[in-house]
């Protein structure tokens, strides 16, 4: 019997013949996830939303307290409504007004909500909507940037119910909505389509959050950044160029309108928005943030008040990215929002800008993803298959590796303790937006105006715009019954209607505002040092005071 032997394996290596190349390499490429055909992917998002905006909207009339850039924003957008222009006094390019046109478009949902609350309370809830797409758009943009299911579900968290969050998207503030646009422009620019519609809608809906809050301006590089490493190489340049014009051509918008109302220059007689953007650009500085004594210190601090794990783990999570971008998929991939992190850092770093409270919204949603991505490359150098840099320093010197469930065991540690740290001083810091009533005595002045005033047709009441529109909305004459506090001084329109400056008047309603504000308005201040109270709610520094003022028509 004779036994056959299978042919030995051809061990030879074959060399191309001349004028071939050898195959390239296999290369891994990652999947594209389609948001709207996961089913999984739909059911965390939206499960998770419902957590989101439940805390959000909890208590949301009630804290933070009411603004008076909230209410100027609001009244903006009623004027807008009534068809009286663009702002309730004198337009003057202070910013570009899709932002409130934005507004206006939403006061619909309160007016079903909670018709019989405070104007400028109630649209919070309208804010809600906003919040939603933009928990909505950050985990559709993480998972396009090829986060893990887990970490995009993380970044959508971090953002949405951090405190710092909570209590900052709730109010009617224009850089929430720059950021949504900004959010929706990313998602194009990094669609696994790569369609060139797809990339000319990113520079539009860029140049819309640019006319929504011009501050997103700085943002734009690190979009181009996006858009360059998602775009196909065949079609980059037309991409890139289509999404520049389009950004363009719809910026350009705002300076033609200027230019055809012949406000583009400064002139006599007339505002212009050279002389807005002028305003803006020469605002005095708060000082550096790294100086205990400054206005930007103070705003900084309020943030970490609030929460320190998104702001400082979100700088430490991008420092992280763009450090490892040359060995990293992971940080490639997140190198846009790593670099909108680091520009807005800079930017708030610089010694002599001034830097509002509400700044730190914009940088918000991209802070939360690149702490996510970061979280996702710490547990892939855990978990990958040759562990850890000690297992593999383990493994060339005992021949072994480190078992998978000593790397599970570590990452499920560190997942345990930062839960440990982040939920009780998240709970602390939701707290407040969640029991706490600060608007009690706002509604108290509000009430008080209406119902003890009995002609308020004919009277004259200095207000700051969180209780503006609430006025109008009782019978105060808009404009020169209602007065925004700030025009009495600075809006000719009104003071000519005041011959006798604060003589003109009847009631000043005093908020810590308008003391804080009145330093600097020569009518508004005597107008508080020649009245009396004559009703106070609350106390201390919060207070609001309603005063008579002596000498008055009336």
């Amino acid at each position: 019997m004779t036994t056959t032997l299978p042919p030995a394996p051809d061990t030879s290596i074959t060399l191309p013949a001349a004028g071939q190349t050898r195959p390239a390499a296999p290369v891994h490429v990652r999947p594209v996830v389609r948001f709207r055909s996961s089913r999984p992917d739909l059911l965390l998002c939206f499960g998770l939303l419902a957590a989101i905006l439940l805390v959000q909207g909890w208590n949301i009339t009630h804290f933070p307290t009411l603004s008076d850039d909230e209410g100027t924003y609001l009244a903006q957008a009623w004027a807008v409504q009534q068809g009286d222009g663009l702002a309730h006094y004198t337009y003057w390019y202070d910013h570009p007004p899709l932002g409130w046109i934005q507004i206006a478009a939403l006061t619909w949902l309160p007016s079903l909500i909670a018709p019989e609350t405070m104007a400028v309370a109630s649209m919070r809830f309208a804010m809600l909507l906003v919040s939603a797409a933009c928990a909505v758009l950050l985990y559709v943009l993480a998972r396009r940037l090829f986060l893990p299911r887990w970490a995009a579900a993380l970044a959508m968290l971090l953002f949405g119910l951090s405190p710092l969050s909570v209590v900052l998207q709730r109010e009617i503030f224009l850089d929430n909505i720059a950021v949504m646009w900004m959010l929706l422009a990313f998602c194009l620019a990094a669609s696994p389509s790569r369609h060139l519609w797809h990339h000319f809608a990113a520079g539009l809906a860029a140049a819309t959050s640019v006319l929504t809050k011009e501050t997103m301006l700085v943002v734009l590089p690190a979009l181009l950044v996006t858009m360059w490493r998602h775009s196909h190489c065949d079609t980059r340049k037309y991409a890139v160029t289509g999404a520049i014009t389009a950004c363009a051509l719809i910026g350009l918008g705002y300076p033609l309108y200027a230019l055809l109302n012949n406000e583009l220059f400064p002139g006599p007689g007339h505002v212009s928005l050279i002389d807005g953007i002028t305003y803006q650009m020469g605002r005095a500085g708060s000082g550096s943030i790294f100086d205990a004594s400054s206005g930007s210190h103070g705003v900084f601090q309020s943030w970490l008040y609030y929460d320190r794990v998104l702001p400082l783990g979100g700088l430490a999570g991008a420092a992280l990215l763009l450090l490892t971008l040359r060995w990293s998929v992971t940080a490639r991939a997140l190198a846009g929002p790593a670099l909108v992190v680091a520009i807005l850092a800079l930017v708030a770093m610089r010694p002599s800008g001034y830097l509002p409270a509400m700044y730190v919204i914009q940088a918000l949603p991209f802070l939360a993803i690149v702490l996510a991505g970061g979280a996702a490359s710490v547990a892939h150098a855990i978990l990958r298959r040759e562990g850890t840099p000690f297992g593999r320093v383990l493994k060339r010197r005992t021949g072994s590796m480190v078992p998978p469930v000593v790397r599970h065991g570590v990452a499920g540690l560190l997942a345990v303790a930062a839960a440990a740290y982040v939920v009780p001083h998240w709970y602390t810091g939701n707290r407040d937006a969640l029991t706490v009533d600060a608007n009690a005595p706002y509604r108290a002045a509000a009430s008080w105006m209406q119902n003890e005033v009995t002609d308020p047709a004919s009277t004259r009441v200095l207000v700051d715009d969180a209780l503006w529109l609430d006025l109008v909305h009782d019978g105060y004459k808009p404009g020169t019954g209602a007065i925004w506090f700030y025009k009495a001084d600075l809006d000719p329109a009104v003071t000519k209607t005041m011959p006798r400056g604060w003589r003109d008047l009847d009631y000043v309603v005093s908020s810590p505002t308008v003391r804080r504000d009145a330093v600097d308005l020569p009518n508004v201040k005597a107008a508080l040092e020649h009245s009396k109270p004559v009703a106070v709610f609350g106390d201390g520094e919060d207070r609001i005071e309603i005063r008579r003022i002596a000498g008055g028509d009336r």
